[in-house]
């Protein structure tokens, strides 16, 4: 099964760089997508704010460098935790956009 996402979006919002209990950077962002794609023939504008993580030592080198930022992030979502469904984009790679 396939579960990979690419998203191009502006970073809105980036919290402070925390730890896990289990030594893990881990950087929370959100994320604000805007475009216009067509639907069944038919364009429409289409709008989205997405929570995102980043993890590992990647998390750590992009701290503080995210937010206001365009960016292609490239990963897979996954429910927050046991009890929230609430839908989560977990960063694997991220490419800043240049314009």
């Amino acid at each position: 099964m396939q579960n990979r996402l690419l998203l191009t979006a502006t970073v809105e919002r980036e919290e402070a760089l925390r730890v896990t209990p289990a030594g893990v950077p881990v950087l929370e962002v959100w994320l604000r997508h805007q475009s216009r794609q067509t639907e069944a023939g038919i364009e429409r504008d289409v709008a989205c704010e997405i929570q995102a993580v980043i993890a590992g030592e990647k998390a750590r080198q992009l701290s503080g460098r995210l937010s206001g930022c365009q960016i292609e992030a490239q990963g897979f979502v996954c429910q927050r935790s046991l009890r929230n469904a609430r839908l989560v984009l977990h960063i694997e790679h991220v490419e800043f956009v240049k314009g």
